[in-house]
């Protein structure tokens, strides 16, 4: 009896790093400013959000 599908995936072109880089048309990084993210509206939504995966990773320990 012969499968309906294939055993294995079927193989796949692989792409180069330059056809990936043109596209998702990536950008040198000319800055450490490029790598920054305004994640945290403030100092203190940061510091609720530190406090809080301290104590979830912390949670089991007690």
């Amino acid at each position: 009896m012969q499968p309906d599908r294939p055993i294995s995936s079927p193989v796949r072109k692989k792409t180069s790093v330059d056809e990936l880089i043109r596209a998702k048309r990536a950008r040198p990084i000319r800055s450490v400013e490029d790598l920054t993210a305004h994640t945290f509206e403030s100092d203190e939504e940061l510091d609720e959000f530190l406090a809080f995966i301290h104590s979830e990773r912390h949670f089991d320990l007690v």
